[in-house]
């Protein structure tokens, strides 16, 4: 199962989104602390809605405690000051994409441990950044199309309709 790692994130929406995108996705969210909320806070709920209850949470006193308990996992970095994009890194089924918070992103000494595996999205002009659960699940569905979205629905269908009637 991909994971998504927020690093002391600080907007209870953001994270909330992000843990939806992740029930839709099959993923799991690891969550590194000092969190910025409260995780029962009502706007953490409501941007997850019902989905909140579906998802896979860890927690995490530090990002040391987070490497302690997930030895060996590989690790993505969403950064901005990354060389590479999102789209050039390789995505195994199991791996984890650690984005840092809103305010800040992920430490250059966290980053400088890891260079090779540091990617961006790329963005026009003097963009600083894109919103994080956005950020989230542009990386988190590369990962998941480089592993054929194993696991997920790929099909939709329509409830009153046929295709062959809405498409002759």
């Amino acid at each position: 199962m991909i994971g998504i790692v927020l690093l002391e994130p600080e907007i209870p929406s953001n994270t909330g989104n992000i843990g939806r995108t992740c029930v839709a996705a099959g993923a799991s969210l690891h969550l590194i602390e000092p969190l910025g909320f409260i995780l029962s806070e009502r706007n953490l709920k409501r941007a997850g809605m019902d989905y909140w209850e579906k998802l896979e949470v860890h927690r995490y006193s530090s990002f040391e405690d987070y490497l302690e308990k997930n030895p060996g996992v590989v690790m993505h970095f969403a950064t901005t000051k990354a060389r590479k994009t999102y789209a050039q890194e390789s995505y195994g089924p199991d791996d984890h994409i650690i984005f840092g918070k809103e305010s800040a992103g992920i430490p250059e000494e966290i980053l400088l441990k890891y260079p090779d595996r540091c990617v961006r999205i790329p963005m026009a002009g003097e963009t600083r950044s894109l919103n994080l659960a956005n950020s989230a699940a542009v990386i988190l569905y590369e990962a998941l199309r480089q592993n054929d979205f194993a696991g997920l629905s790929c099909e939709g269908e329509l409830h009153h309709h046929t295709w062959e009637e809405a498409c002759p």
